[in-house]
């Protein structure tokens, strides 16, 4: 599952300020919080899924897509404001590429770091994917 987020932004003369709450705005408590940066344009992020952690995809400054892949469908997403997030769930199979030379990507996470958690292999995630809906 994945949906878009809008956040409520709050501004006056002395600027624009966005918030995010855990278990608030973002539909988990926030257990990681990291943000990528200096990523040369084509150059892909991501191209995993996860078994536990869920997340969402704000970018802060300037744009990048993040492709959702999930057999033979994928969809596309501009991330391209502050005020809007990309709710990712558990294994879905995300890429982040286009950046812009400006991009600031936000990754809000449900979990803390865990490597073993991680699918880096296209062919291994369908079949645990498969694998799940007959559970």
């Amino acid at each position: 599952m994945y949906y878009l987020i809008d956040f409520t932004e709050m501004g006056d003369s002395r600027g624009t300020l966005v918030a995010i709450e855990g278990g608030v705005h973002v539909p988990f408590p926030l257990k990681r919080v990291f943000y990528v940066y200096g990523t040369k344009g084509e150059v892909p992020r991501g191209c995993h899924a996860n078994r536990k952690t869920k997340f969402v995809l704000v970018s802060v400054k300037g744009r990048c897509t993040v492709t959702i892949k999930q057999g033979m469908d994928n969809v596309d997403f501009v991330l391209d404001s502050p005020t809007r997030g990309l709710f990712l769930d558990r294994m879905v199979w995300k890429e982040m590429h286009s950046f812009s030379d400006d991009a600031v990507l936000l990754v809000l996470c449900s979990e803390p770091y865990d490597k073993n958690e991680y699918v880096f292999n296209y062919a291994e995630y369908l079949l645990e994917v498969k694998n799940e809906s007959h559970v």
